[in-house]
């Protein structure tokens, strides 16, 4: 693609980051998303798990 400004680099015409800052946007929300995940699993786990020394009526 070519561009008519003499003032802009070609990273700035493909509107791209030279410190990856949609990549580190990406990574923090997935381990956000994962951390959110573990979370309310051990919370479902520890609420939902019967008392110590009760059986399960098998």
């Amino acid at each position: 693609m070519k561009t008519y400004d003499a003032h802009k680099s070609t990273t700035e015409v493909r509107q791209g980051s030279h410190r990856l800052t949609n990549f580190w946007v990406l990574v923090w929300s997935i381990t956000g998303v994962i951390v959110a995940f573990a979370l309310i699993y051990l919370i479902f786990f520890v609420f939902n798990s019967p008392p110590p020394g009760t059986t399960t009526g098998v």
